[in-house]
């Protein structure tokens, strides 16, 4: 109980350089949470749209059953579609009813006459995508062509600027962090340096005396990632309308599952928010273990 009071009573004699090193480790592992929700969520959006139809075709209402029919063949003889799929009007009501099921305007406003009947096309290769793409544009009755290797290149290149944008910032982040660690624990044996020395005198091992500059390290860890923590999920939950109404019938997005455990990024459930928090929590510790223990083998010699 006397060195927990001790510990904290030589936190609060440098409170400034203790709230500075807090602080950054709470803005790096704010913007590293922030990267990896962002890198997690852009990735499942990426899987979610290559597992589906990269070529869904739109239908006049004048086009027939019976031309339709042969253009899937069509299709199928150039060897390079996997699966053709055809949507009835009646199939796209069904659809649209379960995409918008939580808003009943929207529901009362449609009827299957002035949906269009489609086609849903997959290629065996994504090389193949713009061969078929102009091939069913130029069928008669063909209204549009929803081309979803746009939407799955878009998302790749932005996942890709996304993410070496924020490993450059999270290792900026990371250097400026450690070295304010550094300065603020060298600082603090600075302030014990006789106290250091008549321990080293009286022969207290290197343990009991580097003890306190790891725990303190800890601690200032353990602040910072709490904090970040929690901007994190307020963050989340503060966004998920926005993200509902811009994510509108795209389902559950799955990040994996484990046993009975299913990790889910959309919605984000409790086993996602568990899984970011500890993230932060064991990387904020690590960073403040990492920073004490670089300025222990600086300015402490064994």
């Amino acid at each position: 109980m006397t060195s927990s009071v001790s510990f904290f009573k030589r936190i609060r004699r440098t409170p400034y350089q203790a709230l500075a090193a807090i602080f950054m480790i709470f803005v790096t592992l704010l913007v590293t949470g922030v990267f990896i929700v962002l890198a997690l969520g852009s990735s499942s959006l990426i899987s979610y749209f290559e597992s589906k139809p990269q070529l869904t075709v739109f239908f006049k209402d004048e086009k027939d059953k019976e031309s339709i029919d042969s253009l899937t063949q069509k299709l199928k003889n150039t060897q390079k579609v996997s699966t053709v799929q055809f949507i009835s009007k009646e199939q796209a009501l069904e659809v649209y009813k379960e995409q918008n099921k939580n808003d009943p305007l929207l529901l009362e406003m449609v009827t299957a006459e002035i949906l269009p009947a489609s086609l849903e096309i997959s290629a065996t290769s994504p090389e193949y995508l713009s061969e078929l793409n102009d091939m069913v544009k130029k069928e008669p009755g063909v209204d549009d062509v929803v081309f979803q290797k746009d939407v799955v290149d878009t998302l790749i290149t932005w996942t890709t600027i996304l993410r070496k944008v924020g490993i450059v910032f999270i290792i900026f982040l990371l250097v400026a962090t450690l070295f304010i660690l550094l300065t603020t624990i060298g600082m603090k044996i600075a302030l014990r340096k006789e106290e250091i020395e008549v321990l080293n005198l009286i022969g207290a091992s290197n343990w009991y005396i580097r003890k306190p500059f790891i725990k303190e390290g800890l601690v200032y860890g353990l602040g910072g990632s709490i904090g970040a923590s929690l901007v994190i999920t307020l963050f989340l939950l503060y966004f998920e309308p926005f993200a509902q109404s811009f994510l509108r019938g795209i389902p559950d997005l799955t990040l994996f599952k484990l046993n009975e455990v299913t990790v889910s990024i959309w919605p984000p459930n409790m086993y996602f928010y568990i899984l970011i928090w500890a993230v932060i929590m064991i990387s904020g510790m690590v960073i403040g273990l990492l920073g004490s223990s670089i300025a222990l083998s600086r300015y402490l010699k064994d």
